[in-house]
C-alpha cells in the first residue's frame, strides 16, 4: 500500500516536470498566499506586542485611586467656603495594611502654585510625592538628583524641564533658591523633557509633566497644608473659597497583572466603608490591555482573511491548470484505463500532482515566511543607510514576531486547497470514457 502511494507521488512529480514553467507558476500562487499569511500575522503580532509593552509601561499593573469632587449635596455644602472631600492619609494606611499582593503604594498631592525668581514667574503644578514617584512615571534626571528620604520635611524642590527653563533660561538651577509661594526653596534637581501622555478612553487622563515641580509630600503637608484658599471675583465683590484635600491620588502597584481586578474591588469596598459620599474614583488601566488583545485578534482575523483570499486565488489557478492538463492528457488517461487502471488510480494520480504542487508552494512559502525577521531588519538598515530620517521612530522599534499558529494554518490551508481544487479535475479525468479518450487527438 505504501509502495503504491510512493509510486503515485513519483508519477505525479514526473508528470509535473514535463511542464516545469507551468507547474512553477501554479505553485507560485500558493507560495505567495502562504508567505503572506505568515508575514502579515508576524507584523501584526509585532505591532500588537509593542502596543502592549507600551501599555504595560503606562502601568497595567497599577490600580489608580483618585480624588474627585463629589456632586453638590446639601445647600449648606453648596454655600460652604471650604469644601472637604477626597482621599485621606488614613485611606492610604488602610490600603497598605489590609490588602495583600501589593508591591508598593504611592501617595500624591498636587495643586496649582506660582514659582518666582526675580521678575520671572511660572504657574506650575506643585506635586507632593515620595521617592518612588520618579520610577512610577518614568521620569529621568537631567541635572542634580531626585528627592530622597532625607529630604522629607525640608524645603528642597525638583523642577521639571520647562519649569526650569522658564525660571533659569541661561543658568544652571541646581543649588539656587526660588520662591514657592511665600517661602524660599532650594533647587536640587531637574528632570529631562518628557512627552505628555495622551488621554486614553476612560482609563488614563492626559498629563503634562514638563511644567511640574516636585517636593516631598511631607514638606507639602507641613509647609502648605491640606487647605488651599483662593480668591474669586474682583473689585469690591471678591471672595475667598477653598478646598481641604489630604491626597490627590494613591497609585497601588500589584505583583501580577492577574491580581489587578481583585485588588481594585477590595479597594472600592474598603473606601465605601469609610466614605459617606463618592469623592474618589478607582481606575484600572488594565482595561487597555484587554482592548489591545481584542484589537490584535480582530487584526489577525482580517489579515488571515486577506491572505486566505490570496490562497483561494492560487487554488483556482491550480484547478485551471489541472483541468487543462486533463484535456492535454486525455489519450494517456484512455491508455491507462484500457490497460486496467482503476478510476481510483487516475484520481490518485491527479490528486497527487495537485498536492505536490500545493505542498511544494506551501513549504517554500513557509521557509520564506520564517525569514520575515532578517529581511525586515535588512530592509530597515538599507532604507536608513540611504535616508536616515525616512522611517518614523515606531518602525525602528518594531520587530516582527512569528506566530506558530500562522505557520501551521498557512501550511494546512495550502494542502487543503490542493485537495479541494484537485478533486474536480481528478474526478473528471477518472470518469472519461476510455474509448472516447483513446480516439482523442
Amino acid at each position: 500500500m505504501f509502495a503504491k502511494f510512493l509510486q503515485t507521488v513519483y508519477l505525479g512529480i514526473k508528470s509535473l516536470l514535463v511542464q516545469k514553467l507551468r507547474a512553477g507558476l501554479a505553485a507560485l500562487g500558493i507560495f505567495i498566499g502562504t508567505s503572506t499569511v505568515i508575514w502579515l500575522v508576524a507584523m501584526g503580532e509585532g505591532v500588537s506586542y509593542r502596543a502592549q509593552q507600551q501599555i504595560l509601561e503606562l502601568g497595567a499593573k497599577n490600580v489608580i485611586v483618585r480624588t474627585k469632587q463629589p456632586n453638590e449635596g446639601s445647600e449648606e455644602d453648596a454655600n460652604s467656603r471650604v469644601k472637604t472631600y477626597g482621599l485621606l492619609r488614613a485611606d492610604y494606611r488602610r490600603i497598605v495594611e489590609n490588602i495583600p499582593n501589593i508591591r508598593r503604594a504611592i501617595p500624591m498631592r498636587e495643586l496649582r502654585y506660582e514659582l518666582r525668581l526675580d521678575d520671572r514667574t511660572v504657574d506650575t503644578k506643585l506635586v507632593g510625592c515620595t521617592e518612588d514617584y520618579l520610577t512610577l512615571n518614568r521620569l529621568e534626571i537631567a541635572r542634580g538628583r531626585w528627592l530622597s528620604s532625607r529630604d522629607r520635611g525640608k524645603k528642597v524642590i525638583v523642577l521639571a524641564s520647562d519649569t526650569a527653563k522658564r525660571l533659569f533660561p541661561y543658568e544652571n538651577p541646581i543649588g539656587r533658591a526660588i520662591w514657592v509661594g511665600s517661602e524660599f526653596y532650594t533647587v536640587i534637581g531637574q528632570t529631562k523633557d518628557r512627552t505628555a501622555s495622551a488621554a486614553i478612553g476612560g482609563s488614563l487622563d492626559s498629563r503634562e509633566y514638563n511644567l511640574d515641580a516636585y517636593i516631598s509630600i511631607k514638606t507639602l503637608r507641613q509647609r502648605v497644608g491640606d487647605m488651599v484658599m483662593k480668591r474669586v471675583g474682583g473689585g469690591q465683590g471678591f471672595n475667598f473659597v477653598g478646598e481641604d484635600v489630604e491626597l490627590s491620588q494613591i497609585t497601588v502597584e500589584v505583583n501580577l497583572i492577574e491580581q489587578v481586578d481583585e485588588t481594585a474591588q477590595i479597594i472600592e469596598t474598603l473606601l465605601k466603608k469609610y466614605h459617606q459620599e463618592e469623592d474618589y474614583a478607582v481606575v484600572v488601566p488594565r482595561e487597555l490591555l484587554r482592548q489591545a488583545e481584542r484589537t490584535r485578534t480582530m487584526f489577525n482575523v482580517l489579515l488571515v482573511i486577506i491572505a486566505g483570499i490570496s490562497l483561494l486565488v492560487g487554488g483556482i489557478g491550480i484547478m485551471n491548470i489541472m483541468l487543462a492538463t486533463v484535456t492535454e492528457r486525455t489519450r494517456e488517461i484512455g491508455v491507462r484505463r484500457a490497460l486496467g487502471a482503476a478510476r481510483s488510480d487516475i484520481i490518485g494520480q491527479f490528486l497527487a500532482e495537485t498536492v505536490v504542487l500545493t505542498a511544494s508552494g506551501g513549504l517554500a512559502g513557509v521557509l520564506f515566511g520564517l525569514s520575515v525577521g532578517p529581511i525586515f531588519r535588512l530592509t530597515k538598515l538599507a532604507i536608513t543607510a540611504i535616508s536616515p530620517d525616512a522611517l518614523p521612530p515606531i518602525v525602528h522599534s518594531l520587530e516582527p514576531r512569528i506566530a506558530l499558529w500562522s505557520v501551521l494554518l498557512s501550511l494546512g490551508i495550502s494542502l487543503g486547497v490542493g485537495v479541494l481544487f484537485g478533486v474536480y479535475p481528478a474526478r473528471k479525468a477518472a470518469y472519461l470514457d476510455p474509448i472516447e479518450a483513446l480516439r482523442h487527438e
